[in-house]
């Protein structure tokens, strides 16, 4: 395979801290010997980074955000690109897209690759899109007006909510496409030329994440002054499902004392904490905003166990394979969660967690009422999530995968 040299990777946003998987595999990448440039279409809006962002040597550009931000950068991008010699065939299939998605979102990402096929990828032998949605269709149509070779790796979202007919095309188009559950290549094989996907999981960087602690607690939600302590990490956004778990919350009997840490940003935060009000749960619950990985990682030590209530959105939204449980298990914390996706890839129910039906409030709040009053299931249950996340989903086997598709080293 020849060698990729240097890579444009183009991103929806960066750095976020709601992607520390891309972030971890950028940089695993680089020491592997790959030369990255990151493009993102958006600026950051975390106030914070991780400490990998900080160790990642790849330089940033960021594309026109809106292109009337930047109307001669875009002006002058435009005139050069139609003098690439792929140019025609990228205008014809942005019109044949444009007709079927009539939006301002289709203008702005054929401006944006006019910008990436002029000003960075002269510099790159290949473009490799991270999301199957608006950052492929700039890395397509850059790839068309230059005549390279472009790669993906698709997640959650940007498969789940993008017409079949996108994701047919797409996949057709590109050289290859990884994705992270076997969940989702699944359902991309489907629409994809034999074997064009490829399963990779995230993993965990567990050089990143110490030893669990040696002594998990015997708290049982008996005594008001030492309560368990639940936490979860995860967005606010519908997919997550934190208006199941505030409901199932309520449902818990009033003489079981508990409370809950919620990290992460996200627009239905203040949406959630009045319905946690209304429930009378503001009490027993803080919601701490978006933090970095170490406030991550103290809040995970800190804690009992774990609990996620993703579902999927009424718009096909849905997680993947949430990297924060893969996180919190290598603390050998016990998991609640929902059988939905590619969750019951990671945990099987009643060996490395507990799974209740997506949107079912009763399932969950039976296993969290379960898994407070008993201490010893939290602990078994704990020790073997440590193990299989350590034995089964560390990074270095995607990593070896990508770097044998970038042509770092040789395949099997």
């Amino acid at each position: 395979m020849v060698p990729a040299k240097r890579v444009a990777f183009i991103l929806k946003g960066y750095p976020r801290l709601s992607e520390t998987f891309i972030a971890q595999e950028i940089l695993a990448l680089e020491r592997r010997g790959l030369e990255i440039e990151i493009v993102s279409l958006r600026h950051p809006t975390d106030k914070a980074t991780h400490p990998v962002h900080n160790e990642i040597a790849a330089p940033v550009t960021y594309l026109p955000e809106y292109l009337h931000h930047e109307p001669l950068r875009v002006w002058r991008a435009w005139c050069r690109a139609r003098r690439l010699p792929g140019y025609t065939r990228a205008w014809r299939q942005w019109r044949a897209d444009l007709a079927r998605d009539l939006t301002r979102n289709r203008v702005r990402r054929f401006g944006q690759a006019c910008v990436l096929a002029t000003e960075i990828a002269p510099r790159v032998r290949r473009l490799h899109a991270h999301f199957l949605h608006t950052p492929a269709s700039v890395a397509r149509y850059a790839a068309m007006m230059t005549s390279l070779d472009w790669t993906g790796s698709a997640h959650a979202k940007d498969i789940y909510t993008s017409p079949d007919w996108e994701l047919s095309e797409k996949l057709g188009d590109c050289s290859w496409l990884v994705t992270c559950t076997a969940t989702n290549r699944d359902h991309l094989d489907r629409l994809a030329p034999d074997g064009r996907v490829g399963l990779v999981y995230h993993g965990l960087d567990l050089a990143r994440w110490p030893e669990p602690p040696a002594q998990l607690s015997v708290r049982d939600g008996s005594r008001a002054d030492d309560p368990v302590r639940l936490v979860s990490v995860g967005r606010a956004v519908e997919k997550k499902g934190y208006d199941v778990l505030i409901d199932a919350l309520a449902r818990l009997p009033s003489t079981l004392h508990w409370n809950l840490t919620h990290i992460g940003g996200g627009p239905l935060r203040d949406t959630l904490e009045a319905r946690a009000g209304a429930a009378g749960l503001s009490e027993r619950i803080t919601w701490l905003g978006a933090k970095p990985q170490t406030d991550v990682l103290e809040a995970y030590r800190n804690a009992d166990l774990f609990v996620l209530a993703s579902k999927i959105a009424d718009d096909g939204d849905r997680d993947g394979l949430p990297n924060v449980m893969m996180e919190a298990q290598s603390q050998n914390l016990p998991i609640a969660a929902t059988r939905v996706s590619a969750v019951p890839e990671l945990i099987d129910d009643g060996e490395q967690g507990l799974l209740a039906e997506p949107g079912d409030p009763v399932e969950l709040a039976l296993n969290l009422e379960r898994l407070i009053r008993e201490p010893d299931l939290r602990r078994t249950l704990g020790v073997a999530g440590g193990s299989r996340v350590r034995s089964t989903f560390a990074m270095d086997t995607g990593i070896d995968d990508l770097a044998v598709r970038f042509g770092l080293q040789e395949g099997a």
